[in-house]
């Protein structure tokens, strides 16, 4: 098994608002997929080189969270750099970033649809 996770999926509860928020997060659109039940946006990701992906998801039966599962998203080469836009994008910074020692940092955050969410990167 290469990945222990292959696919994510993060309850919204107002999906324009969510898909603004993780755009500026990202610095990259949300590729919105059409879907007569619910509202679905692809988060970046590289799926043709193993990368694991995910999306954000509103419809009935996905609630937002500050409990369960905590998915941690991709900080890029710095994660400062979109820690830096949770705020000024809605969010709120739980954790910030905090050295984990040789497996680098991480952040907490929650996004503006009130599920909490962690950042990692090596730097």
């Amino acid at each position: 098994m290469k990945n222990a996770i292959n696919w994510f999926e993060i309850p919204v509860k107002n999906f324009s608002r969510a898909k603004a928020f993780y755009e500026t997060l990202f610095g990259a659109e949300i590729q919105e997929m059409a879907h007569r039940e619910m509202k679905y946006g692809f988060l970046p990701c590289d799926m043709q080189n193993g990368g694991v992906g995910g999306g954000i998801v509103e419809g009935e039966g996905f609630e937002p969270s500050m409990t369960g599962s905590l998915v941690y998203l991709n900080g890029g080469d710095d994660l400062s750099v979109p820690l830096s836009k949770v705020e000024a994008a809605g969010g709120k910074i739980l954790m910030p970033k905090t050295s984990i020692g040789e497996n680098g940092f991480m952040a907490h955050f929650s996004d503006t649809e009130g599920n909490r969410i962690a950042l990692h990167s090596m730097k």
